[in-house]
């Protein structure tokens, strides 16, 4: 969304939530409608309101969706700070793997063994994350119930969680 528009759009439904007041709907309703525009609740409402698409605090927000418990919780910051280590492990080949792409067109003849390390880097890493990746959705079917297993799958689907 253009930023421009954003004072635009609350001035609409702040409008709304004035008409409601003045029409009859009541001064409870017309807080709730402001109060739900103006929520800063990463859970409930993501920017202005509309349901948040990517997951800013992925423990919080899987505990919460999951209900999860205490025990599940603790395996489940394992199992997050596992791939977190890894993609970050990831970023590092990423950047190796450009600099090498980098020397190799630099010289004067094209360094092919170095562009072919370069790309072997990348697909090492690649491997890596897809194992480690693959090991942590293993870890979680076990660790879940078949009810939280079931609202993963549809967190995962739906595309408001990534793996």
């Amino acid at each position: 969304m253009y930023p421009g528009f954003i004072p635009h759009w609350k001035r609409q439904h702040l409008r709304e939530a004035y008409a409601v007041r003045h029409c009859g709907g009541g001064e409870e309703r017309a807080r709730e409608r402001v109060y739900r525009l103006s929520s800063d609740d990463p859970m409930e409402f993501g920017f202005l309101g509309a349901p948040s698409l990517r997951v800013r605090r992925p423990l919080r927000f899987l505990t919460y969706k999951l209900a999860l418990q205490d025990n599940q919780v603790a395996e489940l910051a394992k199992i997050l700070d596992e791939i977190k280590t890894e993609r970050a492990q990831v970023a590092v080949d990423h950047r190796r793997a450009l600099s090498a792409f980098a020397d190799a067109i630099e010289s004067e003849a094209f360094d092919e063994t170095r562009a072919a390390a370069g790309a072997q880097v990348r697909v090492q890493s690649a491997e890596r994350l897809r194992g480690a990746v693959l090991n942590a959705l293993g870890r979680l079917h076990k660790m879940l119930d078949p009810q939280q297993r079931s609202r993963l799958a549809y967190l995962i689907r739906t595309g408001t969680l990534s793996i």
